[in-house]
């Protein structure tokens, strides 16, 4: 391949390049990302940063496409991320209901299909050498794991470069996995996705001067779920469904617990909340900064972890299977993520000082 190299640094070039172009039109057109109570903000911004990371990923592709061909696989990805992507400019600049969105995100995600983007087979993690060939009903699955990540990186993008950031490491890390398991054809989306948002990130690092959008979050979300079907997804081994899964740990678990705590509390599914993990390390006194690396290095230990369990026997990837799960498990009940208790004691502090203030 000998685009593995150009393709990631053209891709950089051309993010670059495209960063202050893409403030500028979200200035003309409207598309600012103004604050309000529920947001960590406190000025407007512009939101149409993802189409930086868009041209970079489509530059990308296209050295990869003068060099090597591009492999039907690649023109799905590059045909469902463009209508991904078209559906946030969208929700960007007019406003779209989470109704409307999601079935977009599923037309994209079925648009993939034909290319040969697809789950064919499940593995399980405890039985070496088993495969569930799901047929028909690998189409279904397969809309489900990209609308499931595609939203997932969305609700993730609450604090400067925290989406932006963790997708960077995730698409590093899915490059890396697809090397060591030897399939080629899912190390270049992953790496060229990685290499576009490496460049973004200095600009949306705190503070933050553009935000992804929708149309950014959206599309990383979108390739992340797609790279991960063309590349560990469809290797079989004993643990390459959970895989991805645990790469991309960090959105995947807060938007599960986000729905797990809302139907708890009774609450509508889809109505925004100021309860997940970032939002619950603020709350406990860490700065912007802090509280986005710390989910840096949560996101780094997962990645490690799933490229571990390629390397263990079934014994030893099941038990750092359980590991894993147990502390995540823990760190979201103790940091109030999924449980109550956490949650009442600092809602008790903060109507304690209210009444203080009052009383004053």
């Amino acid at each position: 391949m000998s685009s593995l190299f150009l393709a990631p640094a053209v891709a950089v070039m051309v993010t670059l390049v495209a960063v202050p172009l893409a403030v500028r039109l979200a200035r003309r057109v409207g598309a600012i990302d103004e604050p309000d109570p529920r947001k960590v903000h406190t000025r407007p911004m512009p939101r149409l940063g993802g189409l930086s990371v868009y041209l970079g990923l489509v530059a990308g592709f296209i050295v990869v496409a003068l060099f090597d061909g591009l492999a039907r696989q690649y023109m799905g990805l590059l045909a469902g991320g463009t209508l991904i992507f078209a559906i946030g400019v969208l929700d960007d600049t007019r406003g779209l209901s989470p109704r409307l969105k999601l079935l977009g995100q599923i037309l994209a995600a079925t648009v993939v299909i034909p290319f040969g983007i697809d789950i064919p087979f499940i593995t399980h993690p405890l039985k070496e050498g088993f495969l569930l060939h799901l047929g028909f009903w690998g189409i279904p699955v397969t809309i489900f794991w990209i609308v499931a990540v595609t939203n997932a990186v969305n609700l993730i993008d609450g604090l400067d470069g925290l989406a932006a950031g963790v997708s960077c490491i995730g698409a590093f890390t899915l490059a890396t996995l697809a090397a060591v398991v030897g399939d080629h054809n899912g190390v270049l989306p992953a790496l060229i996705l990685g290499a576009a948002l490496f460049a973004f990130l200095p600009y949306n690092f705190f503070p933050a001067r553009v935000f992804l959008g929708d149309c950014g979050a959206m599309l990383i979300g979108f390739i992340l779920a797609c790279g991960a079907v063309v590349g560990v997804a469809k290797t079989a081994t004993a643990v390459t469904l959970l895989t991805p899964a645990i790469i991309l740990g960090i959105p995947l678990f807060d938007t599960f617990f986000a729905i797990l705590r809302r139907y708890k509390n009774g609450r509508r599914i889809f109505r925004a909340d100021r309860e997940h993990l970032h939002h619950r390390l603020l709350a406990i006194g860490l700065t912007h900064r802090a509280a986005v690396l710390v989910v840096y290095g949560i996101s780094a230990v997962l990645g490690l972890s799933a490229i571990i369990l390629t390397r263990l026997t079934t014994a030893q990837a099941g038990l750092l299977l359980f590991v894993v799960a147990s502390c995540l498990l823990i760190l979201a009940n103790r940091f109030g993520v999924i449980g109550f208790r956490w949650r009442r004691r600092f809602i008790s502090a903060e109507e304690k000082a209210k009444g203080q203030s009052a009383s004053l």
